[in-house]
């Protein structure tokens, strides 16, 4: 299921001692608003004395990218749970969405190290311009000259039993 992106509003019940409560707001990625609702109570836990039943979820909105067609450079700062302990890391991808480069994370920590969704904590994710990369796998994009050869490529013959064998090389 993909992931979205979403805006989740809420505060506590309002009651006699605090009639106007104050507002929190999240930006979460989630498959669902179920989801995101979810996670929203279980950071909101950790942050203040408040859970589900005493607290009222006032707005959800998915949130989607202004320009889905221009590609990005993206830091994704994150804190996850190994085996051995938890740790802060920085990562940097392109994609064209937000959503796209958490995707890639997801399957980079579930790949290099064993990270399961749920053990991963997204901190902050920012668009970053290509003068502020750090990583060597992103800056070998950010030659304006860069080419991807099409290699092996195979011609289509007329005929089923050909005297000679294919050229898939091609300049």
């Amino acid at each position: 299921m993909p992931i979205h992106e979403f805006q989740v509003v809420g505060r506590h019940v309002p009651t006699e001692r605090d009639a106007n409560p104050k507002i929190y707001r999240m930006r979460l990625f989630a498959q669902t608003s179920i989801h995101a609702k979810s996670r929203f109570w279980y950071f909101l836990s950790k942050i203040v004395k408040m859970k589900k039943s005493t607290g009222e979820i006032l707005n959800v909105t998915e949130i989607f990218e202004d320009k889905p067609q221009k590609v990005k450079n993206f830091g994704v700062f994150i804190r996850y749970n190994s085996r051995s302990g938890t740790h802060n890391i920085y990562k940097e991808y392109r994609d064209l969405t937000r959503c796209g480069a958490i995707s890639q994370m997801y399957d980079e920590m579930a790949s290099r190290h064993s990270a399961r969704e749920s053990s991963i904590h997204i901190i902050d994710i920012k668009e970053i311009a290509a003068s502020l990369t750090r990583r060597a796998n992103t800056k070998q994009f950010h030659d304006s000259k860069i080419k991807f050869p099409l290699t092996h490529r195979i011609a289509k013959s007329k005929s089923t039993f050909v005297a000679n064998r294919p050229n898939t090389f091609f300049c």
